[in-house]
C-alpha cells in the first residue's frame, strides 16, 4: 500500500513522532493508522524505558498552591536545555497539579496514582513524556504544606528554578514570608532553630571542635568552655533563626520575625541536582554507538 504525505502528516499529528518514524510505522503496518499509532506507542515506551536509566540531574524546582495547601517539587531531566523547554515545563505543571489534588504521601505513591485522579497513571504519563521529549524525566521529591486561613506561604525561586524555597509563617505579611524564603535560598540553613539540631549532629560537632582545640595546644580544663563558645558559630551558620538576615546583616532572622510579629513554622529548600552523582560521559563513544546501531 502506498504511503502518502497526508498519511504521514495525520500520524505525526496523532503521535508527535518524527516524519521518518511515522513513515516507517505506516509501512510496517500496511498503512493501518491505528496499528501505526500502537506501533509508535510501543516503540516510544520502549525507548522511554531505556532513557529512564540515564542520570537526570538538571531540571526545575517549582511550586503550586491552592487555598491553604502548597506543594514544592523537584522534577529532573538530563540537560539544562530541556529544563528550559516549554514541553518540559508543561510536564512539571501537570505533576504539580497532580500532587496538589491527589496529596500522595511519597513519590512511589504519586507515580501509581491516576494523573489528577483520572485516566492514566502519572508513571505512564512520564513514560510518554520521556518518549516525546527525548530525555529521562523523573519526579525526584516533593513536599506538601498546609496552613490555616490566617497564616502565609512565601516562595522564592533563584535562577529560574535552580533553587526554590517554600516558607510557612504565622503573622507578618507576604513580604516577610518571601524575604525569609529568599534568605533561605541564599544561606541554605540546615535547621530551623537550635532546638531542631539532632543530638547526634551536635555531639559530632562537639567532638570536632574538641579535637581542634586540643590540637591547638589549649589546656584541657578550658577546652570545654571554648567548645561551647564555638558552638555559637555552628548555630549561626546552620540554624535559620540564628543567621544574619541577608538583606540587613545588623539583625538576625529571628529579629526580623520579631519586628514583624511573625513566627516561622517550617521551610523547604530544594536545589536542582543536589546530591546526585553525575557520570562522566564519553560523547564521541556515545555518537559512535548511535551510528553503529
Amino acid at each position: 500500500m502506498a504511503i502518502t504525505t497526508a498519511d504521514i502528516k495525520e500520524l505525526r499529528g496523532l503521535t508527535n513522532a518524527g516524519i521518518l518514524d511515522c513513515k516507517k510505522a505506516l509501512q510496517e503496518n500496511d498503512g493501518d493508522m491505528d496499528k501505526a499509532v500502537e506501533y509508535l506507542r510501543e516503540k516510544g515506551i520502549a525507548s522511554a524505558e531505556k532513557k529512564a536509566g540515564r542520570t537526570a540531574a538538571e531540571g526545575l524546582v517549582a511550586f503550586e498552591s491552592k487555598a491553604n495547601i502548597a506543594v514544592i517539587a523537584e522534577v529532573n531531566c538530563e540537560t539544562d536545555f530541556v529544563a528550559k523547554n516549554d514541553n518540559f515545563k508543561t510536564v512539571v505543571n501537570e505533576i504539580l497539579s497532580h500532587l496538589l489534588t491527589q496529596k500522595p504521601a511519597s513519590v512511589d505513591e504519586a507515580l501509581k496514582q491516576e494523573l489528577n485522579g483520572e485516566g492514566k497513571a502519572l508513571q505512564e504519563y512520564l513514560k510518554e513524556s520521556i518518549a516525546k521529549i527525548g530525555e529521562n524525566i523523573s519526579l525526584r521529591r516533593f513536599e506538601i504544606l498546609e496552613k490555616s486561613d490566617d497564616e502565609i506561604f512565601g516562595t522564592y525561586l533563584h535562577m529560574g528554578g535552580n533553587i526554590g524555597v517554600l516558607t510557612h509563617i504565622e503573622g507578618g505579611n507576604e513580604d516577610v514570608a518571601r524575604d525569609v524564603a529568599m534568605h533561605v535560598a541564599a544561606s541554605n540553613p540546615s535547621y530551623l532553630s537550635k532546638g531542631d539540631v539532632p543530638a547526634e549532629d551536635l555531639e559530632k560537632e562537639r567532638e570536632i571542635l574538641t579535637k581542634q582545640a586540643l590540637e591547638e595546644g589549649k589546656p584541657e580544663h578550658i577546652v570545654e568552655k571554648m567548645v561551647e563558645g564555638r558552638l555559637g558559630k555552628f548555630y549561626t551558620l546552620n540554624c535559620l533563626l540564628e543567621q544574619e538576615f541577608v538583606k540587613d546583616t545588623d539583625i538576625t532572622v529571628q529579629e526580623l520575625l520579631n519586628n514583624n510579629d511573625a513566627k516561622i513554622n517550617e521551610f523547604v529548600r530544594y536545589e536542582v541536582g543536589e546530591g546526585i552523582e553525575v557520570e562522566e560521559e564519553d560523547f564521541a563513544a556515545e555518537v559512535m554507538s548511535e551510528v553503529n546501531k
